[in-house]
């Protein structure tokens, strides 16, 4: 990591705190923290005694800074209100228009995913499933995808301390067979749902790219069995990934403009 070496008021330490712990791949221990900032080691851990119940930044067991729930919260509604949100709709409608069923992007906050943006087809049954709905990582095709995306030993950490309550009676809740599923997943880079999360609905999930760094969102899209079976669905992933490169393109602009 670069270091930003730059001295200033409170309210800017702050900011270049939060910044920093943003960017990292990993937590950080203070002291490697206030050396990146040139902040006094008593200076910045007073500034996190600050920060952390505001929940800005928190400690994890080995005392080392991560970004809080506030911080996460704050990223998720920047992206929301992107400036960019058109075009992202422009391709989810398009993709939409193409499947024939809803689409949209997710991201993973804590141990669920979220709907960021989505496009919901015109049909007159539909599963609702509005921008903003937290689904059980492992009951949904994006959360098994995204899981894919962390290395192999933090994905049996988080698996190995997951409570998996059955939503369906297809729900997996035996944790060998859901991490053969993820080892599945992590070869086709295709998540599935065959009604684990609602009975009735299947979905699949793409990883939208990132560069060479690993993917942290995905395209989905969802279907009433009434409509369309798993393997029907699966059958649109090539246009899928097509939506998920151009959406690609305008994270790269959204984050480098």
């Amino acid at each position: 990591m670069n270091n930003v070496k730059k001295k200033g008021s409170s309210v800017e330490r702050v900011l270049q705190i939060v910044e920093v712990l943003a960017r990292s791949s990993k937590p950080m221990g203070v002291i490697d923290l206030a050396e990146t900032l040139d902040i006094p080691v008593p200076s910045m851990y007073r500034l996190l005694n600050q920060l952390q119940p505001l929940q800005f930044v928190q400690l994890d067991l080995h005392g080392k800074v991560t970004c809080g729930k506030r911080t996460h919260d704050l990223a998720l509604d920047l992206w929301k209100n992107s400036p960019f949100k058109a075009e992202r709709l422009a391709i989810l409608q398009q993709l939409s228009a193409k499947i024939g069923e809803s689409v949209g992007i997710a991201v993973l906050q804590d141990l669920e995913v979220v709907y960021i943006d989505r496009v919901i087809s015109d049909w007159p049954v539909q599963i609702q499933l509005p921008t903003g709905t937290n689904i059980p990582i492992w009951a949904c095709a994006s959360g098994k995808l995204l899981l894919t995306q962390l290395a192999d030993n933090k994905c049996e950490r988080i698996v190995e301390k997951l409570s998996l309550q059955a939503l369906t009676t297809h729900t997996q809740t035996d944790k060998k067979q859901l991490m053969t599923s993820i080892a599945e997943v992590r070869k086709t880079q295709i998540g599935t749902d065959n009604e684990e999360f609602i009975p009735g609905m299947v979905a699949c999930a793409v990883p939208i790219p990132n560069g060479e760094q690993p993917a942290f969102a995905t395209v989905f899209t969802h279907s009433p069995t009434v409509r369309k079976s798993l393997d029907e669905l699966l059958s649109y992933v090539p246009v899928m990934q097509e939506a998920a490169n151009e959406l690609s393109v305008i994270f790269n602009q959204e984050y480098n403009e």
